[in-house]
């Protein structure tokens, strides 16, 4: 699976695809994640990348030249499930979106900047826009990190364990079951004793029971 990124700020992206689980995703050759400094697009000598907007207002918006170049010419060079542009009004990012991205094979994601990006690369280009929250980050940097960590993991091979990504906290829609490691007995509290009793059948009930009671006290919402 390739993604290309395109933002201002390439080296805001360096150590979080440097290291554990992106990083081994990336040296198993899993996952090839590819960083384009947009400026090297630019069409004038500064090398800028916005521009006032029209109709006036306070906020400079990125231009659509740069853009379009660098996109056009990852488009020459191979074909594009997604194009996607990280932004605080798009669909929010769940574990569905992430479980669909997965399985898809080259992704490019736009970070976005300043007032945003010129409306034209969102209808012509944008295939998919995706938030993580509902709030306003200084770009797109670390929310195009966020989605590409939550979809690296899900690919075949990047875990250890490759079971331990379908048990996570929102597959099923259910937040995770309490997790326990040793020692079994710390201060006088103890690990449950289900969970020492090696019956499997009765773990994985009471795994779902304490994950289905976890989600009804914090996030009712996600068994509506």
């Amino acid at each position: 699976m390739r993604f290309d990124i395109i933002t201002v700020l390439p080296a805001l992206l360096e150590s979080p695809f440097a290291h554990s689980i992106l990083q081994r995703a990336q040296k198993k050759g899993i996952a090839e994640i590819v960083v384009h400094n947009l400026r090297d697009y630019a069409t004038n000598k500064q090398k800028s990348v916005d521009d006032y907007q029209y109709g006036g207002g306070s906020g400079m918006v990125m231009s659509i030249e740069p853009f379009a170049a660098c996109i056009e010419k990852l488009q020459a060079e191979r074909q594009y499930d997604e194009i996607i542009f990280m932004s605080p009004d798009g669909v929010t990012l769940n574990q569905s979106t992430a479980n669909e991205l997965s399985i898809k094979k080259n992704i490019i994601i736009l970070c976005g900047h300043y007032k945003g990006i010129d409306q034209r690369i969102r209808d012509i280009f944008v295939t998919r826009e995706i938030s993580v929250g509902d709030y306003v980050l200084s770009g797109g940097e670390l929310p195009a990190a966020i989605v590409v960590d939550a979809v690296v993991r899900l690919i075949p091979g990047v875990l250890n364990d490759e079971t331990s990504a379908l048990s996570d906290s929102f597959q099923g829609e259910l937040l995770d079951a309490p997790v326990y490691t040793r020692p079994a007995d710390w201060r006088g509290h103890k690990v449950p004793d289900v969970l020492l009793s090696g019956h499997e059948a009765k773990v994985n009930e009471w795994r779902h029971e304490q994950a289905l009671e976890r989600t009804k006290l914090r996030r009712p919402d996600l068994l509506e």
